[in-house]
């Protein structure tokens, strides 16, 4: 069931077209992450699902209400959507309790136990009520504004980077518990961030922009295994971009004869493969696609980098492979390479 609908939503700042023709759906009790590098326009989607910008043309349907149809808009303040920013944006003169209690009706007899009943949501100790948002971590303070936003009872929650300031383990553990409190409340969240591996773990649906374009949404691991162009491959994650002849559903590259995802191309292409889906292995595998030297390790623990070098009658190729941590080759040794799974065939070839 489609709980947000984005129509054609287009937007300029003078000569710039931040967005061009967005067309997004949201399904109800979902999460959405939409991407892109700097300048592709997210954040300006955003504000204008929020209503703090007025698109040039298009629309926002949020549950069957019009929000926007072009510059005809519902106010920020009446959409019912809650908002969480990069920095909390808590007020530094209230306690949590009354952050979290900002917007809630001051004579309601439930607000204490509202209140209350959202810190517990939150994973926070009420013994923090009455501190001020300056005695709390950054996660603490991300916990407590995630709290005030669900506190006003939103139909919809924008998350504007929310964990970006945060240190890197704590960014994940903040991130799965959002993604934790989100889905016990029942609430569709949108997600606005630079970082792919946080947008592939969090959310149902991934939305890549460029340049004020979609390029392409679908689940993480959609995206993630099946992108649309080089640029999107390399966006999402490692990727190793290989030239290829295509027949008959296999691919001839300088990894030999791998199969591919597109069994009725033909003709000269480019395929990728993740670098998880190439295992290291002595020369003496049987089915040993071909044989590389190994130039150079970046050791990274429980994964580690092995850069190897191919040499056959194609010519040469440089492959940075995942391997665990365990049993690394030495620099120098010669190694087998197989690879797991099929290739990528992109839907064009880019120029």
């Amino acid at each position: 069931m489609t709980f947000l609908a984005i129509k054609n939503i287009s937007k300029r700042y003078g000569p710039v077209h931040a967005l061009d023709n967005i067309d997004l759906t949201v399904a109800a009790g979902s999460r959405t992450a939409i991407v892109g590098p700097s300048g592709s326009g997210k954040t300006t989607l955003l504000r204008i699902i929020a209503g703090f910008e007025v698109p040039d043309a298009g629309q926002v349907v949020l549950q069957g209400e019009t929000l926007a149809d072009g510059e005809a808009i519902v106010p920020a303040h009446r959409r019912g959507i809650g908002i969480v920013s990069q920095d909390g944006a808590l007020f530094p003169h209230l306690s949590v309790s009354e952050n979290i209690g900002f917007g809630m009706e001051r004579g309601a007899r439930d607000r204490d136990q509202r209140i209350n009943a959202l810190i517990d949501m939150v994973e926070l100790d009420r013994g923090m009520l009455d501190r001020r948002p300056h005695q709390l971590s950054g996660g603490q303070q991300q916990r407590v504004a995630l709290a005030r936003a669900l506190g006003r009872k939103p139909r919809l929650m924008l998350l504007d980077e929310p964990f970006s300031a945060l240190d890197t383990g704590l960014r994940e553990n903040m991130r799965k518990a959002v993604a934790r409190v989100l889905q016990i409340a029942g609430i569709t969240a949108v997600l606005v961030t630079h970082d792919q591996t946080e947008a592939l773990s969090f959310a149902d649906q991934v939305a890549v922009l460029r340049e004020g374009k979609l390029i392409q949404a679908g689940t993480p691991q959609a995206l993630y295994l099946s992108p649309r162009d080089r640029e999107t491959a390399l966006f999402l994650g490692d990727a190793i971009v290989l030239s290829a002849d295509l027949d008959k559903g296999s691919a001839k590259c300088n990894l030999g004869h791998i199969p591919v995802d597109a069994e009725r191309r033909q003709g000269r292409t480019e395929i990728m493969l993740r670098p998880e889906q190439l295992r290291l292995g002595s020369v003496d595998d049987a089915g040993a696609a071909c044989i590389g030297k190994v130039t150079e390790i970046e050791f990274g623990g429980a994964v580690c980098t092995v850069t190897v070098v191919l040499s056959n009658a194609n010519g040469s190729e440089t492959l940075n492979i995942k391997s665990s941590g365990v049993g690394l080759p030495e620099i120098g040794s010669m190694v087998s390479v197989t690879v797991i799974g099929k290739a990528h065939v992109f839907n064009k070839l880019d120029a």
